[in-house]
Protein backbone atom coordinates (compact mmCIF):
# COMPACT_ATOMS: atom_id res chain seq x y z
CA UNK A 1 0.00 0.00 0.00
CA UNK A 2 1.35 3.40 -1.11
CA UNK A 3 1.40 6.51 1.09
CA UNK A 4 -1.48 9.26 -0.59
CA UNK A 5 0.37 12.52 -1.78
CA UNK A 6 -2.04 15.73 -2.33
CA UNK A 7 -1.26 17.09 -5.49
CA UNK A 8 -1.72 21.31 -5.97
CA UNK A 9 -4.61 20.43 -8.20
CA UNK A 10 -6.13 18.76 -6.26
CA UNK A 11 -6.87 20.96 -3.56
CA UNK A 12 -10.03 22.86 -3.30
CA UNK A 13 -9.92 25.40 -0.73
CA UNK A 14 -13.03 26.80 0.37
CA UNK A 15 -14.14 29.53 2.89
CA UNK A 16 -15.12 29.17 6.70
CA UNK A 17 -16.61 31.71 8.86
CA UNK A 18 -16.64 30.96 12.52
CA UNK A 19 -18.63 32.50 15.36
CA UNK A 20 -17.09 32.87 18.20
CA UNK A 21 -19.66 35.10 20.36
CA UNK A 22 -20.18 33.48 24.04
CA UNK A 23 -17.68 30.52 23.25
CA UNK A 24 -14.14 29.81 25.09
CA UNK A 25 -11.16 31.88 22.89
CA UNK A 26 -9.14 28.21 22.71
CA UNK A 27 -12.26 26.54 21.38
CA UNK A 28 -12.60 28.77 18.23
CA UNK A 29 -8.61 28.74 17.90
CA UNK A 30 -8.27 24.95 18.09
CA UNK A 31 -11.39 24.45 15.21
CA UNK A 32 -9.58 27.25 13.00
CA UNK A 33 -6.01 25.41 13.60
CA UNK A 34 -7.71 22.61 12.26
CA UNK A 35 -9.40 24.34 9.39
CA UNK A 36 -6.55 25.92 8.13
CA UNK A 37 -3.83 22.67 8.52
CA UNK A 38 -6.91 21.08 6.45
CA UNK A 39 -7.28 18.37 8.94
CA UNK A 40 -10.92 17.48 8.37
CA UNK A 41 -9.70 16.77 4.86
CA UNK A 42 -9.86 13.08 3.72
CA UNK A 43 -6.62 14.08 1.59
CA UNK A 44 -4.72 15.44 4.19
CA UNK A 45 -1.22 15.01 4.25
CA UNK A 46 1.20 16.55 6.82
CA UNK A 47 4.18 18.04 4.45
CA UNK A 48 1.68 19.09 2.07
CA UNK A 49 -0.80 22.60 2.33
CA UNK A 50 -4.16 21.61 1.85
CA UNK A 51 -6.13 23.81 4.33
CA UNK A 52 -9.14 26.40 4.08
CA UNK A 53 -9.51 29.69 4.29
CA UNK A 54 -11.12 30.74 8.41
CA UNK A 55 -13.18 34.56 8.63
CA UNK A 56 -13.73 34.45 12.89
CA UNK A 57 -16.02 36.74 13.83
CA UNK A 58 -17.26 38.45 17.13
CA UNK A 59 -13.57 37.96 18.65
CA UNK A 60 -14.18 41.09 20.60
CA UNK A 61 -17.13 38.76 22.61
CA UNK A 62 -15.03 35.32 23.07
CA UNK A 63 -14.57 34.59 26.50
CA UNK A 64 -11.88 33.22 28.43
CA UNK A 65 -12.50 30.73 30.80
CA UNK A 66 -11.21 30.64 34.33
CA UNK A 67 -9.29 33.26 35.66
CA UNK A 68 -7.61 34.25 32.64
CA UNK A 69 -8.52 37.16 31.98
CA UNK A 70 -7.41 38.72 35.33
CA UNK A 71 -4.12 36.90 35.48
CA UNK A 72 -3.32 35.99 32.00
CA UNK A 73 -0.72 38.35 30.36
CA UNK A 74 0.84 39.13 27.19
CA UNK A 75 4.60 39.73 26.76
CA UNK A 76 7.27 41.36 23.96
CA UNK A 77 10.13 42.82 23.70
CA UNK A 78 11.01 45.49 21.63
CA UNK A 79 14.88 44.30 21.32
CA UNK A 80 16.25 46.99 23.90
CA UNK A 81 17.66 46.72 27.40
CA UNK A 82 14.82 46.93 29.84
CA UNK A 83 12.39 47.16 27.15
CA UNK A 84 9.78 44.19 28.06
CA UNK A 85 6.13 45.46 27.11
CA UNK A 86 3.62 43.64 29.75
CA UNK A 87 -0.10 43.81 28.73
CA UNK A 88 -3.02 42.01 30.46
CA UNK A 89 -5.65 40.06 28.37
CA UNK A 90 -8.88 42.39 29.85
CA UNK A 91 -7.10 45.60 28.41
CA UNK A 92 -5.75 43.54 25.35
CA UNK A 93 -9.08 42.34 24.87
CA UNK A 94 -10.98 45.66 25.22
CA UNK A 95 -8.32 47.46 23.12
CA UNK A 96 -7.21 44.64 20.00
CA UNK A 97 -9.58 41.27 20.26
CA UNK A 98 -8.11 40.29 17.09
CA UNK A 99 -4.10 40.25 18.15
CA UNK A 100 -5.73 38.00 21.50
CA UNK A 101 -7.33 35.81 18.81
CA UNK A 102 -4.72 35.48 16.22
CA UNK A 103 -1.92 34.64 19.01
CA UNK A 104 -4.54 32.05 20.20
CA UNK A 105 -4.64 30.36 17.00
CA UNK A 106 -0.98 30.95 16.41
CA UNK A 107 0.39 28.82 19.16
CA UNK A 108 -1.83 26.01 17.93
CA UNK A 109 -0.23 25.86 14.18
CA UNK A 110 2.88 23.87 13.80
CA UNK A 111 5.88 26.94 13.61
CA UNK A 112 7.36 25.95 10.49
CA UNK A 113 6.95 27.60 7.20
CA UNK A 114 3.31 25.62 6.31
CA UNK A 115 2.31 26.60 9.65
CA UNK A 116 3.33 30.91 8.73
CA UNK A 117 1.68 29.99 4.75
CA UNK A 118 -1.30 28.97 6.63
CA UNK A 119 -1.86 31.67 8.91
CA UNK A 120 -2.18 34.35 6.12
CA UNK A 121 -5.25 32.40 5.11
CA UNK A 122 -6.67 34.20 8.71
CA UNK A 123 -9.23 36.79 8.67
CA UNK A 124 -10.27 37.85 12.41
CA UNK A 125 -13.06 40.70 12.80
CA UNK A 126 -13.96 41.79 16.12
CA UNK A 127 -17.48 42.43 14.62
CA UNK A 128 -20.10 40.59 13.47
CA UNK A 129 -19.39 41.96 9.83
CA UNK A 130 -17.23 40.64 7.43
CA UNK A 131 -15.73 42.01 3.61
CA UNK A 132 -15.51 38.38 1.90
CA UNK A 133 -19.34 37.58 0.82
CA UNK A 134 -18.25 37.25 -2.79
CA UNK A 135 -16.42 34.42 -1.94
CA UNK A 136 -19.32 32.79 -0.48
CA UNK A 137 -18.36 31.59 2.86
CA UNK A 138 -19.83 28.40 4.61
CA UNK A 139 -20.93 28.77 8.06
CA UNK A 140 -19.20 26.15 10.00
CA UNK A 141 -20.47 25.00 13.55
CA UNK A 142 -18.42 23.73 16.41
Amino acid sequence: MSTFMPKAEDIVRKWYVLDAAGKPMGKIAAQAATLLRGKHKPIFAPHADCGDFVIILNAAKAVLTGKKLQQKKYQRHTGYIGHLKTIGYDTLMKTRPELAMQMAVKGMVPDTTLGRKSLTRLRIYAGGEHQQQAQQPEIWTL
